[in-house]
Formats: structure tokens, C-alpha cells, sequence
């Protein structure tokens, strides 16, 4: 019997009101990056507000997914596989948001460690479990949730320099600083790295997610010229990732392709 619309009706009217009441809520915060991410906590790690339009990104992709859950193969990725986390991650990621828009860094690095662990949970549900079987698949289940997944790795390690770092406005980078920026930046370019080499397609989007934020603090953080140079080092160390992993892959792909070719029947053949 062919799947209905209807089926799991509940949970996908669920997903509809925490996309449109918790999700699209925070669009007033994510879409502009001309409001809040000028006013926030200015750290030594603070990137280019651009680099937070990843949001919107996210987004409209996430809009994708909910309408995609009403068909047959969304319904089997979205409500039998990722279920009840798609509300959960909806719910504490506008809580997240919603605390750091107030100023709340201490709090919200806790809550960024929440939405981590719950986007963690369903990309892993969605790469080991459900592997794309069109481009739908692809492009409204393994992008968003592969871009969520790179950018939150990004947002916790924002979040703990404002909640535990110094105020660049107020207190110059010490040595402690330097150090602890350093190794951030190491941690992220080593991690977009992982992702462009962690399976034989690798996982672009996290990847590139990554770099993207590594260029945004990059733009940002002129002085001290140690932070300023290092980011750009990392940023491009990230971007080779990157590219690099984009040539295996397609040449991946082109020779599955080939095989393929040279698996198939000759014509006329007896």
C-alpha cells in the first residue's frame, strides 16, 4: 500500500508549528546581520557578521524539509527516522538563540552544547541510516542537516570565548589569549578537515561551513597581527580541505561512473 500525506500527520503538523513558531522566529535575529552581531560580546575569535548568513542558509533549506515530509521518501527520513528530535532541535535552538541575543553567554554556551548534541543525533541518523536516494534526499535532508552540523561545531566554540573570554573593547590579548584563539582556530580547521576526509564522499557542506567562519574571522580580527595571520593561515589550510575534497569526490564519482560503464552488457551481444 503506497504511503499517504497522512501518514504521521501529528508529528508533521508538529514539525510545521516548530519550523514556523521557533525557527522562523528567529529570522529577525539570523537574516540581518546588521543588528545584533554588531552589538554582541566582542571577542578575539568574533567573526565578520556575514559569516552568521549561514542561518538564513539553514533555513531555507530546513523550509525544504518540511514541506519534503509529505511525501513518501521525506516521510521515511524525516518522520520514521529523525522523529521527535526535528521538534526538539527547533525548540532548543530558538531558546539558544534567544539567550544569546540577551547577552546571556554563560547560559548560552550550555544551550550550545545542547542544539550540538541534538544535531549530532540526527546527522548521525540521517548519514548512517538513510543514505540519498534522489536529489531531494540530498538537497532537503543531508544538506541542511550536514550545514547545521558543521555551523553549530562553529557556534560552540563562539560562544565559549564570549562566555569565558576577554571583551576585546576593554582588555587587550595577553599571552593566555593568543593561545587559547590558536588552538580554536587549529581545532576548527582540523575539524573541516575531518569532515572533507571522513568517509569516501566525504562531508563537503560541514566542511565549507567551516571555512566559511574561519574566512568571516579572519575579516574581522585585524589586531592583534598574531590572531590576524593565523586565522588567514587556517583559512586557507581549510579552503585546500575543502577543494581537495571536492576532486576526490568528483573523481569518485566518475569512477563509479566508469565501472559502471564497463559493467554494462555490450549491445547485441550473444
Amino acid at each position: 500500500m503506497a504511503d499517504s500525506w497522512t501518514d504521521g500527520i501529528f508529528l508533521k503538523i508538529i514539525n510545521v508549528i516548530v519550523y514556523l513558531a521557533f525557527l522562523g522566529s528567529n529570522v529577525y535575529t539570523v537574516a540581518s546581520p546588521r543588528d545584533i552581531y554588531w552589538t554582541g560580546k566582542e571577542t578575539y575569535l568574533t567573526p565578520a557578521p556575514w559569516a552568521f548568513l549561514i542561518w538564513s542558509l539553514i533555513h531555507l533549506l530546513l523550509l525544504g524539509t518540511i514541506i519534503y515530509q509529505f511525501f513518501p521518501g521525506g516521510k521515511r527520513v524525516i518522520i520514521d527516522g529523525i522523529s521527535w528530535r526535528f521538534p526538539l532541535l527547533g525548540i532548543v535552538n530558538a531558546v539558544y538563540v534567544g539567550v544569546w541575543a540577551d547577552g546571556h553567554y554563560i547560559p548560552a554556551f550550555v544551550l550550545a552544547l545542547f542544539v550540538s548534541s541534538t544535531v549530532t543525533h540526527i546527522y548521525y541518523i540521517v548519514k548512517k541510516h538513510h543514505e540519498p536516494s534522489s536529489a531531494a534526499d540530498e538537497l532537503f535532508v543531508h544538506l541542511p542537516f550536514s550545514l547545521y552540523h558543521g555551523w553549530t561545531t562553529v557556534l560552540v566554540v563562539l560562544t565559549a570565548f564570549e562566555a569565558f573570554g576577554v571583551n576585546a573593547y576593554t582588555q587587550r590579548a595577553g599571552i593566555w589569549t593568543k593561545v587559547f584563539v590558536f588552538l580554536a582556530l587549529f581545532f576548527l580547521e582540523s575539524t573541516a578537515a575531518a569532515y572533507a576526509f571522513s568517509s569516501p564522499e566525504g562531508d563537503l557542506p560541514a566542511a565549507i561551513a567551516i571555512a566559511w567562519s574561519l574566512w568571516a574571522i579572519f575579516a574581522h580580527q585585524r589586531t592583534p597581527p598574531f590572531v590576524h595571520w593565523s586565522a588567514l593561515a587556517f583559512a586557507i589550510l581549510s579552503l585546500v580541505w575543502v577543494v581537495k575534497g571536492a576532486v576526490g569526490l568528483a573523481r569518485g564519482r566518475r569512477g563509479i561512473a566508469l565501472e559502471d560503464a564497463e559493467r554494462a552488457p555490450l549491445i547485441g551481444s550473444s
